[in-house]
């Protein structure tokens, strides 16, 4: 079991989502609750082992941006899920530095904290495994990276398999993200807006493509998600220079 703090001033909206979720099948346990962000930093430094707090965002006292900053700044190892009904995602842009994993809309739905929770227990599992070597393995050797190092490999592998249709609110739905938070996290984790990733990984194909001269350029097109060979044609122009003929008919392909 997993250890979650629970963050709210408003005490219903605490007690709800400490009694009506099941937090046990999940794999998580709720070990207490907080009016506000310093609270919080008291509840966790009197020693109780927390691994995930759930925290609103606009509080009294200590906001919810600044508890996962004083917790970013204590170097503490606790992953942060903000709830708010504010749908500004200039507080997720902000919280980015600050181990903030995710952004949820309130009234928190029950299958939304499903997709979230289950996907958390899964990288804190990931990341547990990377910390224990196995058996014959060099303990000092690192391992396979953090939960966030495995989000971004999972996004940049679902773009690699699927760039023809490659879309934000699909991959988000993959890792049970929301698109505009996945959107800040793709940018502050690569330095790529997640559209300039996918249209990378288009033009590196096209290119891969072309230097096999059986296929003709309408064809590729469409295999890189353009039902319109010209607007392919632009497009891969203006990411190389070259029109694609003239890129396969170059003296380094042809």
């Amino acid at each position: 079991m997993y250890n979650l703090l629970i963050v709210d001033d408003e005490a219903e909206t605490r007690e709800a989502l400490s009694s009506y979720f099941p937090w046990n099948e999940v794999g998580f346990q709720v070990v207490g609750q907080a009016n506000n962000g310093q609270e919080a930093l008291r509840f966790i430094a009197e020693g109780e082992r927390v691994d995930i707090v759930l925290t609103d965002i606009k509080m009294p006292v200590m906001s919810g941006i600044e508890l996962a900053e004083q917790l970013y700044n204590r170097r503490r190892q606790i992953k942060v899920v903000f709830l708010s009904g504010y749908r500004d995602f200039e507080y997720a842009q902000q919280a980015l530095h600050y181990r903030v994993i995710n952004y949820i809309l309130k009234p928190a739905k029950y299958h939304v904290l499903l997709e979230v929770f289950s996907k958390i227990k899964e990288e804190l599992e990931a990341e547990a495994a990377a910390e224990t070597p196995e058996l014959g393995t060099d303990p000092s050797a690192p391992g396979p990276g953090s939960g966030e190092s495995l989000m971004i490999q999972k996004i940049k592998e679902y773009v690699q398999t699927n760039y023809k249709d490659a879309s934000l609110e699909e991959v988000a739905r993959l890792v049970h993200m929301n698109a505009n938070y996945l959107s800040f996290f793709f940018k502050q984790k690569t330095g790529q807006n997640f559209s300039d990733y996918v249209l990378q990984t288009k033009m590196e194909m096209a290119v891969s493509l072309l230097r096999d001269v059986s296929y003709k350029t309408y064809e590729i097109s469409e295999k890189v998600g353009y039902s319109n060979a010209k607007n392919f044609t632009r497009t891969f122009k203006s990411y190389y220079g070259q029109t694609p003929s003239e890129y396969r008919n170059g003296p380094a392909n042809g």
